[in-house]
């Protein structure tokens, strides 16, 4: 037994020996195989980065080039359709029979603003607004723009009766030159060069109610030759006389606007009995003298009569119904109806008219005992004083002095109350008057005095008389005299050349930010605005259009008082003659927001017909001629 165990041991260590043996040739063989797998693996996957890598470069190149070439062919679009719309843009909304709509060489003004809009970088779409696409650039490099006709003048492709054009045709050479670019740095070029044709078809336009306050001078009788000559200067604002204009040589004339007479020669009074030479024309020489006045923005003449309102109903009406636009006369049963004194007392409605008296339209609820404003204004019975003045923030005050009487009323819009106060007794009107001839409607106020103003004037001399976004027009029947400043709170518009406000601009300049919706107007049908200056200096200023105008009228703007030393109208004269204003320095200046259609309330107004003016429609195409790659010339 015991060898039987020898023996098995002996077999289990000759296998141990000859397994041992068997393994001793394979040591150390592990490691450089794995190694050698590693390396080919590391190689494999810098072969598979170099590749993806590039592939990603070649992508990304591609795209930001291709990115390029859509801006910069995007470029070309958006250029050439501005440069359209700023053509069609050039046109007036009207402008006068016979008259081409957009003056030759125009063009050169609409180079300009495209080159300056788009000669830096401009994004297609926002890159920071998010879902838009490819932050995707371009810059406009080049840009002609000439109208090619000879003469350089539109086309006219029709006309109608009398050889008056109804068609006009503009057509542009045109070359546009843009750099597209992506987020890289690739650049492309594109070059487009074409022709761009502007169709207007004419037609007269409708009749247009237009305010005379749109002008900034405005004379009706004004006989060419007749002995006298406007008086030199400078005139903003349009200009208009349904007779002539007669210039002399005592001075420079400087108009800054449109001016037109409705007469078909001008006149040229020479001196030193030289006499009045008649001319369509500018300038004339006789006797070794020349009168070349400047006309900034051209001189028609043979323009159609302007015509004059026909009286002051629609402002006495208006002070009623707070529209004026019944032009019928207005009966003394239609103001007792509306018009109640401070005390409750109702106009008359029969019978002689009251010598004086203020009445207010306003009617008393028969619930809540509160008595509301129903019109437009104030209605002043006889002659009176009226004085203007600013009360707060929001408050405009009228005080009236009849023979001792003084009533005070005091408009503000912020309260939306209506204050009237005479002696002891005041009442409060729930409400303020209003203009609903207007659009849009607005707080204003018509004061109506059916005799004389005796003394118009603000509170005193430098001291504000109209708050801001007041809207106030006085008319008178007969005459008003204006003894003192009516000045805005805030002034709209420069009165010295190189105000601080606007360095560099003329006086009569729009002051940005000072527009409050302040306008002011004073009126007279049948009689004159009469200047009698009481302030000690001898200054005088109105902020106002003033009209001294109807059909068959003789009014005009002149002084009766002391000579004036400088005189400043911030608005513009409308009158039906020139009569002396006795002032040394003279200066009237146009608020040029009346050029937009805003004026005072109720204001006389007229209609101007056809053929005066004519509107267009425009219609515009463009023809592409060569196009091309200029990165890849």
């Amino acid at each position: 037994m015991n060898n039987d165990r020898k023996t098995r041991n002996s077999l289990r260590a000759q296998a141990r020996r000859a397994a041992t043996r068997g393994r001793q040739p394979e040591s150390g063989i592990a490691l450089p195989i794995a190694l050698l797998l590693l390396v080919l693996l590391l190689g494999m996957g810098v072969v598979m980065v170099v590749a993806v890598s590039s592939d990603l470069f070649i992508n990304s190149f591609y795209r930001n080039n291709r990115g390029a070439y859509y801006g910069a062919d995007s470029g070309l679009n958006i250029v050439r359709r501005d440069v359209e719309n700023r053509l069609m843009a050039l046109a007036p909304a009207s402008f006068a029979a016979g008259t081409a709509p957009i003056a030759p060489g125009s063009e050169a003004g609409v180079r300009s603003a495209v080159l300056s809009t788009y000669g830096a970088n401009s994004y297609i779409n926002d890159p920071a607004v998010p879902g838009s696409s490819h932050p995707t650039q371009f810059r406009l490099e080049n840009l002609q723009l000439a109208l090619i006709s000879n003469p350089v003048q539109p086309v006219v492709t029709s006309t109608g009766p009398g050889g008056v054009p109804t068609g006009y045709s503009y057509t542009y050479n045109y070359t546009i030159q843009t750099v597209g670019r992506s987020q890289g740095a690739e650049e492309i070029r594109l070059n487009e060069s074409g022709t761009l044709t502007l169709n207007a078809a004419v037609s007269p336009s409708a009749p247009q109610t237009v305010s005379f306050a749109n002008w900034g001078f405005f004379v009706d009788n004004q006989t060419v030759c007749s002995g006298s000559f406007l008086v030199p200067g400078t005139v903003t604002g349009p200009v208009h006389t349904n007779g002539g204009w007669t210039f002399g040589t005592t001075g420079a004339y400087v108009f800054t606007d449109q001016v037109s007479q409705s007469g078909g020669n001008m006149g040229f009074q020479f001196s030193g009995g030289s006499g009045c030479t008649q001319s369509p024309t500018a300038p004339v020489s006789k006797s070794g003298q020349t009168i070349n006045p400047n006309f900034q923005a051209g001189m028609n003449v043979n323009n159609p009569l302007v015509p004059l309102p026909q009286n002051d109903f629609s402002q006495k009406r208006a002070v009623l119904d707070s529209m004026g636009t019944n032009t019928a006369p207005v009966t003394m049963a239609e103001m007792n109806a509306e018009l109640k004194r401070i005390n409750g007392t109702a106009y008359p409605s029969s019978g002689a008219p009251p010598a004086s008296g203020v009445y207010v339209p306003y009617a008393v609820d028969p619930v809540t005992g509160q008595s509301v404003v129903s019109g437009g204004g104030i209605h002043v019975a006889g002659n009176a004083a009226v004085t203007l003045s600013t009360v707060g923030a929001t408050g405009q005050r009228f005080t009236i002095v009849q023979g001792g009487v003084t009533t005070t009323i005091t408009v503000d819009t912020a309260t939306n109350t209506t204050v009237i106060t005479s002696g002891a007794t005041t009442r409060t009107l729930q409400g303020v008057f209003m203009d609903y001839a207007g659009s849009p409607n607005r707080p204003a106020t018509m004061l109506y005095v059916d005799g004389s103003i005796t003394n118009l004037k603000g509170p005193a001399q430098g001291v504000p008389a109209i708050q801001d976004g007041a809207a106030v027009t006085i008319t008178a029947a007969s005459n008003i005299t204006v003894t003192g400043d009516l000045l805005y709170k805030t002034p709209p518009v420069t009165k010295t050349a190189n105000d601080p406000c606007c360095p560099g601009s003329p006086a009569g300049t729009l002051i940005p930010g000072n527009d409050m919706g302040q306008v002011f107007g004073i009126y007279t049908a049948t009689g004159d605005i009469q200047l009698n200056n009481g302030q000690a200096n001898g200054m005088l200023e109105i902020d106002a259009s003033m009209a001294t105008l109807s059909q068959g009228g003789t009014g005009g703007l002149t002084n009766i008082g002391a000579k004036i030393n400088t005189l400043n109208i911030i608005g513009g004269r409308i009158q039906n003659n020139i009569k002396n204003i006795n002032s040394t320095t003279r200066n009237v200046l146009y608020d040029r927001r009346f050029a937009t259609g805003f004026g005072p309330p109720w204001f006389p107004s007229t209609t101007i017909n056809p053929p005066a003016l004519s509107t267009a429609t425009y219609t515009s195409s463009a023809q592409r001629v060569r196009w091309f790659n200029v990165t890849q010339q």
